[in-house]
């Protein structure tokens, strides 16, 4: 599925893929800034026992699979950015 077609606000804890399959984290929320309706951005949880979080900017999601529940990335996971 398209990830401009699914809606992001529904994501929590699915799980994320970078563009060579290797699991960044899971989502732990939808991050706004430009638009309270749309999120810009997925706040992922990775790391041990979940410490660290990357921020995910919805435009690097490839596709999103609703079956499994994993959202793919077309950029590695080097290339995303930690906070907090």
């Amino acid at each position: 599925m398209s990830a401009l077609a699914f809606d992001l606000r529904s994501t929590a804890g699915w799980l994320v893929a970078d563009a060579r399959g290797r699991v960044v984290g899971r989502v732990e929320c939808p991050m706004y800034g430009s638009s309270p309706e749309e999120p810009d951005a997925l706040s992922v949880r990775s790391g041990f026992l979940a410490r660290r979080r990357r921020l995910v900017p919805a435009e690097t999601i490839e596709q999103i699979d609703g079956g499994t529940k994993v959202i793919g990335l077309r950029v590695e996971r080097d290339a995303i950015r930690t906070f907090l």
